[in-house]
């Protein structure tokens, strides 16, 4: 409980450091990690429906993904969409770029499933925070973006806060894991009388 909140302190320390900071964004923020809470407390949910088999579950999710999101997407950017079959959809590049993100979607799906079958979905949670922490200082490289003193200190915060987490986790499995002798083999009924024998 203490991991968690000295996460969340960390996050709400690097928002107080944005300089454009925008409630819009914040609450849009908050939305999508709580969607994502739920996506990852459902899917462990929902696992033995299907036989652990993750594999199963993932067609699954791009099945109805399919059905939730096509129709949203022809209605915001069917004219963008239209507009552009004639030019970027008939290329070579735009299908083998879609081509790459799409593997490299699959493949964060199956990750994702598997890290939440084998961990938990809090243990889950806690390292896309962390990875969203990462991005966040690489953003200051790449992008160029300005860092702030308040900022830099939340995503360091959270950072130790993951890794907390992640040691009290490792304890955990320890402690759970630890081999117990087993228990003294009673003696048969004959080894005993051989023993008084021999005594």
């Amino acid at each position: 409980m203490v991991c968690l909140l000295v996460v969340i302190f960390g996050f709400f320390l690097g928002t107080q450091g944005e300089l454009d900071f925008s409630v819009k964004g914040t609450v849009a923020g908050v939305c999508s990690s709580l969607f994502v809470s739920l996506n990852s407390i459902f899917t462990k949910k929902v696992l033995p429906a299907v036989d652990d088999n993750h594999w199963r579950l993932t067609f699954y999710n791009n099945i109805n993904a399919c059905m939730l999101f096509l129709p949203l997407v022809a209605y915001f950017e069917g004219d963008i969409i239209f507009g552009a079959i004639n030019a970027q959809l008939a290329t070579a590049a735009f299908w083998s770029a879609m081509l790459v993100a799409g593997f490299f979607g699959f493949s964060i799906g199956i990750v994702t499933v598997l890290q939440i079958k084998a961990t938990s979905p809090l243990s889950h949670n806690i390292s896309g925070t962390a990875k969203a922490a990462v991005q966040s200082m690489m953003a200051f490289y790449i992008w160029g973006n300005q860092a702030t003193v308040m900022g830099v200190l939340g995503i360091f915060i959270v950072l130790g806060g993951s890794l907390l987490y992640t040691f009290v986790k490792m304890n955990e499995n320890k402690k759970v894991h630890v081999p117990t002798s087993p228990p003294p083999k009673e003696l048969s009924e004959g080894t005993k009388q051989t023993e008084m024998e021999k005594v």
